[in-house]
């Protein structure tokens, strides 16, 4: 693992001082990838579901156990830090996770407090993802979006956040790909939560990082003897 955490360093992430850093989206390549195309969903409201929804190499729930549910402002916000281990915890009924098709895709949301099948619900809950490995490395398309914000929380196992990132979102999709500093393999888990008029969802969630791609700097000319 010593020459993965060595190239992970020569990254352009070190331009970066935060735990967790952007990076170009075509910089990393990963071996898994979770598209949702396996649950059912429908236009409209999509589909709702109950509990954590198990997927090969992750799960998904509403929060973590140890966080509170603040929705105060008709979004699900998540108060509080995780208690160890980091362990998932699904919504309500109604107000839990579900997926919608946009353009032939399967996009999960999180339901907020008006609850399905009502609209403004629609992605307006918060959701979490737990690993079933820890990862130095992710990516997620953030879907939907009327100019408001996403916000993320980066956890390792015993629950200690490692970050906290919020960004503006544009219309429809944006992509996020983001390395740990250092290469250290302690993300267990993240949330996400949005402060959007129209709510919004997660789709292709790539991790199991397998290797850069055109990130390394060019090597050095040799001296001449």
């Amino acid at each position: 693992m010593r020459w993965l955490v060595f190239l992970l360093c020569a990254t352009p992430a070190l331009a970066c001082e935060d735990p967790i850093c952007e990076v170009p989206a075509d910089s990393l390549r990963f071996t898994r990838i979770i598209d949702f195309s396996t649950l059912p969903s429908g236009y409209g409201v999509g589909r709702a579901f109950s509990g954590v929804i198990d997927e090969p190499g992750a799960s998904f729930g509403e929060r973590f156990d140890g966080q509170a549910l603040d929705t105060g402002t008709g979004h699900d916000h998540l108060a509080g830090l995780p208690l160890p281990p980091l362990r998932l915890l699904a919504g309500a009924d109604g107000s839990n996770l579900g997926t919608i098709s946009l353009w032939g895709d399967n996009v999960l949301k999180g339901h907020g407090p008006r609850g399905f099948p009502d609209a403004g619900a629609v992605g307006e809950g918060a959701i979490a993802v737990l690993f079933d490995r820890d990862q130095p490395a992710l990516a997620l398309d953030i879907r939907g979006g009327e100019g408001g914000t996403v916000t993320l929380v980066f956890f390792d196992r015993a629950g200690r956040q490692i970050q906290r990132m919020t960004r503006h979102v544009e219309r429809d999709t944006g992509t996020l790909t983001l390395l740990r500093r250092g290469g250290l393999t302690d993300i267990a888990g993240f949330t996400v939560e949005n402060q959007d008029p129209e709510g919004l969802g997660i789709d292709n969630l790539r991790f199991e990082f397998r290797e850069l791609m055109g990130a390394l700097p060019a090597p050095r000319p040799e001296a001449p003897a």
